[in-house]
This record gives C-alpha cells, structure tokens and sequence, in this order.
C-alpha cells in the first residue's frame, strides 16, 4: 500500500502545530478547537471524524433517520434535519448553524441548504483512497485549528490498516457486492480493494454492464459469482439499509451452491455502515474490523 497519504497528514500535522500555538497565543482560537463552526451534517463519515476528533460539541444537526449503529450516541440532544435526500429544511434553519456538511445524496436541496449557510461539500474526490481520505479529515480538522490531532488519528488508523491487511492470508480473494429488491450488482469497495488488498477475481466475459444515467452498474447473478468462485462474497444490503425488504442469505446461499459455489462464503456487511455512512475515521475504522471479522477464518 503506498503510504503517500500518510506522509502527507504528518507534515500537514507538524505544520499545523506551531501555527495552531501562535494562534493560541493571540487568544483567537485554541489548539483543542473550543472555537468553530456550528455544523448540520448530512454526511456520517464527516460526522465520525469531528467525533474521533473530539469536536462533537460544534454538531448541532444531524439526519437521525438514517443514523448508522455506531453513531447513534450523537443523535441525543441535536437536532433531528431529516432524510439524507430530504432535508428538512425548517429544522436545519432551527438549529442555526454556520456550516453545513453535504454530498450529492443532497443535491437536488442544495440551493435551499446555501440560502440558510454555507454549505461544504465532503464527498471524496478521485483517486488515491486514503489521499483522499486524509485531505477531507484534515480539512474538517482545518475548522478548528485542529490538524495535529487529525495527523495523529491518521497515523493511527494507518497502523490499524496494516495490522489487519497482515493478518489476512495473501491469496484471498473477495467479490463485494450491492444487494437491492433481490438484485446484485458488483461494488467497487476502497476499503476492500485499496486499504486491505484483498484481490477480485475477473468478472465473467459473459457479464454486460447497464447504464442508467451517468452511473454504469455490472449487474452480477448468482451464477456469475460462482464462476468468478472468489473465497468470500461481501454484501451491502442497500434493502435494508433504505429500509425495505432486506436480503434473504439463505436463498441467497442455495442458489449460489445450485451453481457450484457452496464453498463461498457469504457475509452481510452492516447496512447502514457501508451504504448509508463510510469515509470517516470512525467509519473506515469499523468496516476494516468488520472485513477483517470476516475474512480471517478464511
């Protein structure tokens, strides 16, 4: 894994640090971010990471229908804005902040979000995962004078990427995958492919691609799985993450050993996790550890 992230979040860190102690000095703003902006976030990965960095005092909104498992203790005592695709719009001007968080789940609100304030867009770029990743930490950290902690987080979950990208056997190999009303579609996973390098076996010649849109889908059917024969099938139930009927794995499972792939092994990631949530510090934490859960028996 190229570490080229992780060189860049040191030195922004270490530039950071007597920067951030001359500010202090001026009295304008102190090292542990007490000063800030008031934030409504409708991105989980963005809302994690100003948690991970202690900051969590200046979240003031959050979309508490759509909250992962893993945050939900900061849904107590903020302000519920609605939907990730539906804001609600009166709720975020009631929580007054001055810096709202958004991704293009909210686009189609984006001009009424900039009407109430500044709006910031966290989705990550292209790219380097992790690059990626470190400019949008080191950013939310920007706010508040925090860069040297997000440095230092940084550095932590790359050490926690490399003990767990050991811990797996080399030759494994793992098909992810979107589940949505019976439907599977191949998921390109950077957490999967890039952070952990975990390789995926070709897909079937035979497989065509759909567009709809701008968006291109590789639509996979259980017996393209099991000719792609991968060690492990990842799936990110969509289904239950919106709250419809989610995956049935042992149908899911039967019709995979129909077609000669009973050895593949089937794992249900956490819905809300990794289709509602993700590209956090916390986030990017928890869906290693739930990878590594479970591919180590493999």
């Amino acid at each position: 894994m190229t570490n080229g992230w992780f060189r860049t979040a040191v030195v922004v860190g270490a530039c950071a640090a007597p920067m951030m102690a001359q500010a202090h000095e001026a009295g304008s703003e102190s090292t542990d971010g007490a000063h800030g902006p008031a934030v409504v976030s409708f991105d989980w990965g963005a809302a994690d990471t100003l948690a991970a960095l202690g900051l969590e005092d200046h979240l003031v909104g959050l979309p508490h229908q759509a909250a992962p498992a893993y945050a939900a203790g900061l849904l107590e005592g903020r302000a519920d804005v609605g939907g990730l695709k539906t804001p609600d719009l009166e709720a975020v001007a009631e929580a007054a902040p001055d810096l709202i968080l958004a991704t293009g789940r909210q686009s189609a609100a984006l001009e009424d979000l900039q009407a109430i304030a500044e709006v910031e867009q966290v989705a990550l770029g292209e790219g380097d995962y992790f690059e990626a990743l470190s400019a949008k930490v080191t950013g939310l950290a920007g706010h508040y004078g925090a860069e040297a902690q997000a440095a230092e987080r940084l550095a932590a979950l790359h050490d926690d990427i490399e003990a767990a990208r050991a811990s797996l056997a080399d030759d494994l190999e793992a098909v992810v995958v979107t589940h949505n009303d019976g439907h599977y579609s191949l998921r390109q996973a950077p957490v999967v492919g890039e952070l952990l390098q975990i390789a995926q076996p070709a897909v079937p010649a035979s497989v065509e691609p759909v567009s709809h849109g701008t968006r291109t889908f590789t639509p996979l059917t259980p017996a393209a799985i099991a000719e792609m024969a991968p060690d492990a099938l990842l799936v990110v139930d969509r289904s239950a993450a919106i709250g419809a009927t989610p995956l049935d794995v042992t149908t899911l499972e039967e019709a995979l050993a129909a077609e000669g792939g009973e050895a593949i092994a089937v794992t249900v990631l956490s819905p809300a996790l990794w289709y509602l949530s993700g590209d956090g510090l916390q986030s990017v934490q928890a869906q290693v550890d739930e990878v590594v859960q479970a591919l180590v028996a493999e």
